[in-house]
């Protein structure tokens, strides 16, 4: 599938198939892709909680309005952004790179982040829906239907995932086998609509 095809095909499905099990290579796959992903400073925010233990994922459930998706998709990834990634030995996300841009970047991310919390909480979460976006579609290019999630409840699903302090939840993400056909678009807005040239 192309990369337009994916776009076009990829739709938020919410009933899927319990039965169906993805193959460890499946979940690998789709997991590399997403760490392809571009981050800030290279610095990888994100961080993958992939659920597979059947009695948390219905603990999930129970704090996600029930919504059957968290205990009945193949995967459940709840994708966490790590809000002190800048600062937890930056030169490892530059180690490939030519000294002279090491010298450049590794001081500048200090720069950039410390002392300046809004940007270390914006970019990681940044990060984290790039990273969603690019699991949905690689999902979409490999059979598999997707839904993200943001309908639960936060501080229950980081105490039941044992959420570190320096870390935030962005969203889950649920892929499997759908069952049910994705509606129709409920109600796209005009390219004249959100497209604006140069100024409000």
């Amino acid at each position: 599938m192309n990369t337009k095809d994916a776009i076009k095909a990829r739709r938020a499905i919410k009933e899927f198939n319990s039965q169906h099990v993805m193959t460890e290579a499946e979940e690998k796959e789709l997991l590399s892709l997403a760490m392809l992903s571009p981050t800030a400073f290279n610095l990888q925010h994100w961080r993958f909680v992939v659920v597979k233990d059947p009695e948390l994922r219905a603990k999930i459930r129970a704090v996600s309005w029930d919504q059957t998706q968290v205990t009945d998709s193949s995967l459940l990834v709840i994708i966490c952004a790590d809000t002190r990634a800048w600062e937890k030995d930056p030169a490892q996300y530059w180690v490939n790179a030519p000294e002279e841009v090491r010298q450049g970047v590794v001081p500048a991310i200090d720069a950039f982040y410390r002392g300046h919390e809004q940007a270390q909480r914006d970019e990681a979460l940044r990060s984290c829906g790039i990273a969603a976006q690019t699991l949905m579609l690689a999902a979409t290019d490999m059979g598999y239907d997707s839904c993200p999630m943001d309908g639960f409840d936060f501080d229950k699903v980081a105490e039941l995932i044992k959420l570190p302090s320096d870390h935030l939840i962005a969203l889950f993400v649920a892929i499997g086998k759908g069952t049910q056909e994705a509606f129709p678009r409920s109600g796209q807005l005009k390219l004249e609509n959100v497209v604006i040239n140069n100024h409000f």
